[in-house]
């Protein structure tokens, strides 16, 4: 899950919200709700589960909670407290857990759950995982030499994943697993147990074919095989069964995502459908009008709210006719959270106190559309900018798969306000590949991860540049991490006519170091495409460096390796380029430790400062 937040940040209640579970710091608890709100609430109780409790979650009917421990899925009675373990590893069995995600599933399927209830709360659906066929990486800890590297496994893309299965798992302790062609469909990409009947969905290796069951107990019926090129794309909500039995889907159809009905779209053409929200009676989903909103449909009434400001972010949940609707947009940096119903959907029956601290900045973002493509691009101007007066530019993009962020949400542009207050203008472009833009401005980037996003962010930049002259071309630079620092360092070695000084955080440098699902999806396997490999790698780039270059790495990182940063060091030593390392010991993939992510953004300031403002 990557948090960064601490104290309780998940939990689960039953259908008529009258208990609450949750974990904290890997605690057991559990609450009684009062049904009359003017009633004192109890006290939790500590569930004696022991320490490390993972993903608690109460049955429909409140009588059972499941959580994971150890690698077993364990169930607590909730009258008794009394603990059985329901299902997990054997005596001999090593690198084996169960209930829950996958590393391939939680990282790159958009699936985080290892277990399901069943909606009549009698069983669960589990997921086992062996890791035995996967790789091990070694991460070390080198500021502490005494402590010994620890075992992790990883899929390294073209080498062999964990073996996944899915078991249905009775109160009683039987659980018989689900059968499925797991030689051609190795990636168990959903269950879902909230439709009429409870689905599974598997995927091939190379992503293209999909397959969806309904499950009756373990045995599996074929309802849909989909053959999608050059992917399938992973949405929340589907595939799943409707209230009436019509299988629900989003699909690529005529370049936008539709959400479908036994095949048949349901959804309106102009609509990027996002998710599906409810199968009831009135199917309720997200979906984007414009390409930096997200707003709620129902199939029968189409947009469930006006907003003041269409540009904004909306998402929810539903139960019969009522919605609890979250709601942002650019102007601010809280999410406001109301009760709505849907009976009379445009009166708020309440809106949910949000105890969130509020930042000490508020982004003023500008959406600007530009070239045949229509890209989008946020401006970020400093906060006392002179019209008149030429900044600096700095571009912050993500640009890869499966993330945007030009989109209607203030929050989303804090540190990028906080850095333009310094002195700088700050551009966040989506080049094609991000989604949000329909089939086929996700796909253009098959086979090549590198040319077109670079392309399309100097593109962008440029026509900018001509519409607003206090945007100083001559002094531009580009930071992100993950795949945006991937793309930053790209953008330096590839253009140092446009980019004088780059800084990227955990990069991607040879994508043959990275995970199966996402790297062959869009590259295919080693094996069978080296020479994609081979154009999308900094490291073969190492000798165009031209320019000054930072990259910082959590040495912890478990997602995107430091052996990424530490071959490329290497490799631009070996051809002479000069270049800095700021290495972050203890840190992951995320920096959640407040005093190294604030002084990291003061070190990428100075960077910037050094090589920007003092030309």
């Amino acid at each position: 899950m990557r948090e960064v937040s601490e104290g309780v940040t998940a939990y689960s209640t039953d259908k008529d919200f009258s208990l609450i579970a949750y974990a904290l710091d890997g605690a057991l608890f559990l609450q009684e709700i009062p049904h009359d709100w003017a009633a004192p609430i109890s006290e939790p109780k500590r569930i004696d589960a022991g320490a490390g409790c993972i993903d608690p979650r109460l049955s429909p009917d409140g009588k059972h909670l499941a959580f994971v421990t150890a690698g077993s899925l364990m169930v607590v009675n909730t009258d008794s407290l009394l603990i059985t373990k329901q299902c997990g590893p054997k005596e001999d069995e090593v690198n084996v857990f169960w209930g829950l995600a996958d590393f391939v599933a939680a990282e790159e399927l958009d699936r985080v759950r290892g277990y399901w209830w069943t909606s009549d709360s009698h069983a669960l659906y589990v997921e086992r995982v062996d890791e035995s066929p996967v790789s091990t990486a070694w991460i070390s800890d080198p500021a502490n030499p005494q402590k010994p590297a620890h075992e992790h496994r990883y899929p390294f893309a073209g080498s062999e994943n964990a073996i996944v299965s899915l078991h249905h798992v009775t109160l009683t302790g039987d659980h018989t697993e689900v059968p499925w062609d797991h030689a051609k469909f190795p990636y168990l990409a959903t269950v879902t147990t909230s439709g009429r009947e409870p689905t599974m969905s598997v995927l091939s290796r190379n992503q293209q074919d999909l397959e969806i069951f309904s499950l009756h107990g373990a045995t599996p019926t074929l309802l849909q095989h989909r053959t999608e090129s050059p992917w399938h794309s992973s949405n929340a909500g589907v595939p799943t069964l409707s209230e009436s039995g019509q299988l629900l889907e989003i699909r690529p159809l005529d370049n936008a995502y539709r959400l479908c009905a036994d095949g048949e779209p349901i959804s309106p053409e102009y609509l990027q459908v996002t998710g599906l929200i409810s199968s009831g009676a009135d199917i309720t989903y997200t979906a984007q009008s414009t390409w930096t909103n997200q707003h709620i449909f129902s199939v029968g009434g189409g947009q469930i709210f006006t907003t003041a400001t269409e540009e904004s972010l909306n998402s929810g949940v539903r139960e019969g006719n009522l919605l609890v609707r979250a709601h942002t947009d650019f102007d601010h940096t809280a999410a406001t959270f109301t009760l709505v119903n849907l009976q009379n959907p445009d009166v708020v029956e309440h809106t949910f106190a949000n105890n969130a601290e509020v930042p000490v900045i508020t982004p003023k973002v500008a959406v600007e559309t530009t070239g045949e493509h229509e890209i989008k691009s946020a401006i970020i101007w400093p906060r006392d900018h002179v019209r008149g007066t030429r900044v600096p530019v700095i571009l912050a993009p993500y640009g890869g798969p499966q993330h945007s962020r030009v989109l209607a949400s203030g929050a989303a542009f804090l540190s990028d306000q906080w850095l333009a207050n310094q002195g700088f203008a700050v551009i966040v472009t989506d080049n094609r590949g991000t989604p949000g833009h329909g089939p086929n401005f996700e796909y253009s980037i098959s086979g090549d991860l590198a040319r077109i996003v670079v392309q399309d962010q100097v593109d962008a930049l440029i026509e900018l540049g001509s519409r607003y002259p206090d945007l100083d071309l001559d002094r531009v630079g580009i930071h992100g991490w993950s795949f945006g620092g991937y793309l930053a360092a790209l953008a330096v070695m590839e253009r140092p006519d446009i980019f004088k000084v780059g800084i990227a955080g955990a990069p991607v440098t040879d994508w043959a170091l990275y995970d199966t699902a996402y790297t062959e999806r869009y590259l295919g396997t080693p094996g069978e495409n080296s020479d994609q490999y081979q154009a999308t790698s900094l490291i073969e780039r190492a000798h165009m460096l031209e320019r000054p270059l930072l990259i910082i790495h959590g040495l912890a990182d478990d997602n995107v390796l430091v052996a990424h940063s530490l071959r490329l060091s290497s490799a631009l030593l070996a051809a002479g380029k000069t270049h800095s390392v700021l290495p972050l010991s203890g840190v992951t993939h995320m920096t959640p430790q407040e005093i190294v992510a604030e002084n990291l953004m003061l070190a990428e300031l100075e960077f910037f400062q050094e090589h920007l403002q003092q030309q």
